[in-house]
């Protein structure tokens, strides 16, 4: 699967907001049938950041979210303002 078109597009959303700041996380929409290993592959391509951990959750409407730590050495924020979110 493409690296584009397993992840969506980011959310910005307040809590979104929060979690870059608080906990160093982004969330991203993500294809349906991707799994947690390729969503970080594809983010660690993508942005050439160090991924930590991924937990992927299913939302009301059925779209999948991905909530992406990165690594300390990596900042959320960074790859947020690459993103145009801050």
């Amino acid at each position: 699967m493409d690296d584009y078109a397993i992840i969506k597009y980011p959310i910005s959303t307040e809590k979104s907001i929060r979690l870059i700041e608080s906990e160093n996380k982004l969330i991203f929409a993500v294809d349906q049938h991707a799994t947690k290993q390729q969503v970080k592959q594809s983010i660690e391509k993508m942005f050439n950041a160090s991924v930590e951990k991924v937990n992927t959750f299913r939302n009301f409407k059925g779209e999948k979210r991905a909530y992406v730590k990165f690594s300390k050495k990596t900042p959320a924020i960074d790859v947020a303002t690459t993103l145009g979110l801050m």
